[in-house]
């Protein structure tokens, strides 16, 4: 979702004219707004769960800010290398 809010949506928003072309994606921020606090109850039950210091869960629940940062955490995570 966060992909979709910097690289259709915002773009959309700020850079085409037409405002009836970018209310088509009205829909992404919204999705985002609630998908964003699962994402981070999840990651702070994952910290626990693997009682992680306090600076990583900090930097866990970070990454979901940065559309590039979830991708390279969640394989890290996959591949036991966190």
């Amino acid at each position: 979702m966060s992909l979709l809010l910097w690289f259709l949506y915002m773009p959309a928003k700020y850079l085409v004219s037409d405002k009836s072309f970018y209310e088509q994606f009205i829909w992404i921020p919204i999705v985002h707004g609630f998908t964003y606090p699962v994402y981070l109850v999840a990651a702070l039950i994952l910290c626990i769960a693997r009682r992680k210091s306090l600076l990583s869960t900090g930097l866990f629940l970070l990454a979901g800010t940065l559309p590039v940062a979830s991708i390279w955490i969640e394989r890290r995570v996959k591949s036991g290398r966190w």
